[in-house]
């Protein structure tokens, strides 16, 4: 079995006539005829049912038809994606992203779109999420990767998987047992916390709040500019944090640090930010698509 068959296959099972179908395909209808024949010769089986003038399709033929479409379509992607990969010689996509996506989800990314398209140079700048829609808004950059909500009319954030929030102590911390922390505790407890206008932020106040606690009245040891940072200082016993579990995958895994229950965090995603009247690079696009292959099957992104 051929591309070239399936072709001719699916022009005479859409038109369920074969001089149409050879007209359509400019080719000779013994042509046609004779692509058809040696379909079911190698498969043995009935194809098309000729009913008088009529031709039909068989249970078979039924079956193949829905193959063969989506055999066609794949081919035809594929055509396309390559199309534009070699328009892609060479030029540059300015990213934006936040620090949770810069440092965690988009590394590996970053790796296959060079790979893939090593002739467009990435200009990459990260910041929170606030720094992100500026960015975008401003010209600066082309497409913003945000962990946090943007609300912009000049902007577009379609939501892509991202990643869930974790509230996490040191193993010595007397929480670290096991027991579901209260509002009373949450109130009491010593905080190392992201900086106002991060998405890890925002996403922490609203979760505290739904428990009954103001954020305004927290103990905040530390207020640092990096999940790195706030990592270090979780293991250093200095406090309680939330951070993406992408930051702190490993050090849960190997016991250093103990997720803690009794705070409602989200499975949050992440946001591609565009301007709303800018035009999209195929550079950007391409990005785009690379990022997100197998993003529905993967919890990595």
């Amino acid at each position: 079995m051929t591309l070239e068959q399936l072709r001719i296959f699916a022009a005479v099972a859409d038109l369920l006539h074969f001089t149409r179908a050879a007209e359509s395909l400019r080719l000779s209808q013994p042509a046609v005829s004779a692509a058809i024949a040696g379909l079911e010769s190698e498969h043995g089986v009935r194809l098309f049912d000729r009913i008088g003038r009529r031709v039909e399709l068989t249970a078979a033929g039924h079956l193949l038809r829905e193959e063969a479409r989506a055999i066609l379509r794949r081919v035809e992607d594929a055509g396309t994606r390559m199309a534009e990969m070699t328009g892609l010689a060479r030029g540059a996509l300015r990213l934006v992203v936040s620090q949770t996506v810069g440092h965690h989800w988009l590394p590996p990314r970053l790796l296959r779109f060079a790979a893939a398209v090593p002739g467009i140079r990435v200009d990459l700048e990260i910041g929170n999420t606030d720094a992100v829609a500026e960015a975008v808004r401003e010209g600066r950059a082309e497409l913003g990767i945000a962990e946090g909500t943007v609300r912009d009319p000049a902007l577009v954030a379609d939501p892509i998987p991202g990643d869930r929030l974790v509230l996490l102590a040191d193993p010595a911390h007397p929480w670290a047992k096991g027991e579901r922390v209260t509002a009373e505790g949450l109130a009491a407890a010593r905080w190392i916390l992201r900086e106002t206008g991060s998405g890890t932020r925002a996403a922490f106040e609203q979760a505290i709040r739904a428990a009954g606690v103001d954020p305004a009245g927290l103990s905040v040891a530390l207020t640092l500019p990096d999940g790195a940072l706030i990592r270090q200082a979780l293991l250093a016993g200095l406090g309680l944090s939330v951070l993406s579990d992408l930051v702190v995958a490993d050090a849960l895994a190997d016991g250093r640090l103990v997720a803690l229950r009794g705070l409602a965090l989200p499975v949050r995603p992440f946001h591609l930010v565009r301007h709303r009247d800018r035009h999209r690079s195929a550079a950007e696009r391409a990005f785009v698509r690379l990022a997100l292959e197998g993003a529905e099957a993967s919890a990595e992104g």
